[in-house]
Formats: structure tokens, sequence, C-alpha cells
């Protein structure tokens, strides 16, 4: 059983301080069995504490085609469990196009996929849609809400202008961006800083570098051929070897600790603030829960110095993604 809980932000639910990543139970070439997801999701919410949500984040493109198999999976998963509703919070990602017509339609495909047994809790824009003013993509996201699409406003990848300017439309709940010991750079740490201003949760993807940072991908042949990682900057042979130096330091500080490496990561974006919810992916009933006791998990000042100096050492070489034009969708 973990303890700790955070509060969604302007909301009255509270959820774990650990949320749990779907993305990889289907986005690969060999997707997870239901038997397999749907221990892994029932591990993390059989750990709450009574009356809490375990927050898990999908998406309507979760699957290598591109298709709703993430929310298929969930549809299937609360038609076997629907007692599994009401402990669970769930946030989809859709449509980066800000028009209504745009949005509408994914909501309605979103809720279509997941099913009649469990209801959208969250949507958010996958991406902030340049072309549409924030304000616009807010009025909208706000007509649907009003009209019981779902119940609360996240957004994606913006930055701390854009987030400011939405939640002087309406309370934005969640701003998802990407937080680890790899990924604190001035606009994360902008983005967090306001989000904790305005009081809006900070859901922080990929805190563990994609897998990287765990220490388990020892070199670039562990990553499994079609993985979508084999494409990403970070991963590239040599900038692989050249980032290992931030892995030997973080497991080190982690066995001085008794906790994984991947503990280590996430309780160290935990610490950047009351509203981090770092969000960890996970398809094994194991690794959910090593991810959700993290959350239990507290640095000192020194081991968080510790951490900072390691990446002062060993700057992360490569790009966030893949380096090409996916890189104009960042920070919206």
């Amino acid at each position: 059983m973990t303890s700790r809980t955070i509060k969604l932000g302007g909301t009255d639910t509270m959820v774990g301080a650990v949320a749990h990543g779907l993305m990889l139970m289907t986005w690969t070439p060999n997707p997870v069995s239901d038997e397999q997801a749907f221990e892994s999701i029932k591990a993390g919410v059989d750990a709450l504490p009574s009356g809490t949500k375990a927050f898990l984040n999908s998406g309507e493109f979760y699957a290598m085609d591109r298709g709703t198999a993430n929310l298929q999976l969930l549809s299937r998963f609360y038609s076997k469990y629907p007692e599994y509703a009401d402990k669970t919070y769930v946030s989809v990602k859709g449509s980066i196009r800000g028009g209504m017509e745009f949005l509408r339609a994914s909501v309605e495909n979103i809720q279509s996929a997941l099913g009649p047994n469990k209801k959208l809790d969250l949507f958010e824009p996958a991406r902030i849609d340049r072309d549409t003013p924030i304000e616009t993509i807010m009025s909208n996201l706000v007509t649907l809400v009003k009209e019981g699409k779902f119940s609360h406003i996240g957004l994606s990848e913006c930055n701390a202008n854009t987030l400011r300017k939405a939640n002087a439309v309406h309370p934005v709940t969640a701003v998802e961006i990407e937080v680890s010991p790899w990924a604190y750079d001035e606009n994360q740490k902008a983005v967090i800083s306001t989000a904790r201003e305005l009081g809006v949760t900070v859901v922080a993807y990929s805190p563990l570098g994609k897998g990287y940072l765990t220490g388990q991908i020892k070199s670039t042949s562990d990553i499994p051929e079609g993985d979508i990682r084999s494409g990403l900057t970070r991963f590239k042979e040599g900038n692989f070897k050249s980032n290992w130096g931030i892995v030997e330091g973080l497991q080190s500080i982690a066995a001085k600790k008794g906790v994984t490496p991947a503990q280590l990561s996430i309780a160290w974006v935990a610490s950047l603030g009351p509203h981090m919810l770092p969000l960890p992916g996970s398809s094994k009933s194991s690794r959910t829960l090593e991810n959700l006791y993290a959350g239990d998990i507290k640095l000192s000042a020194e081991e968080v110095k510790a951490i900072e100096d390691i990446l002062a050492v060993y700057p992360v070489v490569g790009d966030r993604y893949f380096g090409g034009a996916e890189q104009a969708l960042l920070w919206g």
C-alpha cells in the first residue's frame, strides 16, 4: 500500500502520487496481452488508499497504426472489471487541431472507443495548434465540457505563456510535459513554476527518459526492432554512449539510498513541487508497483544536489525526439 496522494488542479479529485502511462501496452510491435495489461492496471489501483483514484494516461492514437487500440484495451478492461471505473481517472490525448470540428470528432471518437462503462475524465489536445489562438481552443474545450463530453481540461506540450493565457479563459486541470533528470531545461522550469502559481497539476511524462534512465537498456541492441525509441536521437549509438554517464551516476545514488534508479528518477520529479505527478509507463504489475512506491520516497537536499551535479558533468546529448519537424510541435 502506498500512502502519498495529490489533489488534481482545481478539483476535489485525489489521485495516487504516481500516474500510470499505458502507451506501450499497445504502441509497440508486440502489444501485451489483455491479461498482463489488466493485472498491471489493477495492481496500481489496488495499492492506493481508499477513496484515491489511479491516474491512467491514454491516447487516441496509441497504436502502431495510430488507431484507438489503447482505448479499446481500456474498454475491455472496464467491461471485465466495471467496479474499477470509479477507482480510476482517465486522461486521454487527442486531436492536435484546435478547431471545434476537430476537437468534437476527437472526443467523440475517444468515448466511442472507451466504451459505455467509463466516461472520459480529462481530455487534452496532444499538441498546441499554433494556427488557432489558445483562447479559441479553450473556448471550444469549455463548450465540450458543458455538453458533458468530459469533466476536465488538460494541455500537452505547451509553454508557460500559453498555459497562463489558457487558464485565464477556464481553469486548466493538468498540463502534460516531459520532465526527467535528462529533460529539465528552461521551458520545463517555466511551466512547472507557472503551473504551481496557477494551481495546475504538472503531469510529467517520461520521467525515466523513455526507459534509458533505468539502466536496463544497456546498448542500442537492447531496443526491440520496430520500437519507437530506435529513432530517437538520444538513443542513437554515439549519443547513447555519451549519455551513459548520467545513468551510472543515478545508479550510484540509488544504490546508496536503497532504491532502484527508476524510483530515484520518479522521486526526483516529484521533489520539484507538490503539484508534480510523475507519469511513468508500465505494462507489468511488478513495474507498476515499483513506480508507484517511488511516490513515497523523499530525497534529501544532498541527494538532489548530487543528481544536479551529475547532470552538470554529463550534459544531455541529443534532442528529445527525432530531431526533425516534430520539434516545431513542442512548447506551443
